[in-house]
């Protein structure tokens, strides 16, 4: 049973880790701010939830498990809220690139 559950926290954290470079690739190619900062919210919001599903077996008690989950459900927060804040600033002031 560990050795599945190592396999499931290897292939969930490597899935998230693959979404956080693709985020980056949205980064750091697509034209203007509003398409990047597409890119960049939605691929590194499935690549941290990822890593926390990956890691939460790997966590001793429930405690930490939870930890982690909150951890997730802050970072989710927050970058909604920065999303919105940088999307605002740049239809406001026009393309910037």
């Amino acid at each position: 049973m560990r050795f599945a559950l190592d396999i499931l926290t290897i292939a969930a954290v490597s899935a998230g880790a693959f979404f956080f470079l693709a985020g980056t690739v949205g980064l750091l190619r697509f034209p203007d701010t509003l398409t990047r900062l597409h890119a960049l919210t939605k691929a590194d919001n499935l690549g941290l939830g990822l890593v926390v599903l990956g890691l939460l077996p790997q966590a001793g008690s429930v405690r930490h498990g939870l930890k982690l989950v909150g951890i997730w459900l802050l970072v989710l927060l927050a970058g909604a809220t920065v999303s919105q804040l940088i999307a605002r600033a740049a239809r406001q002031g026009g393309p910037a690139r």
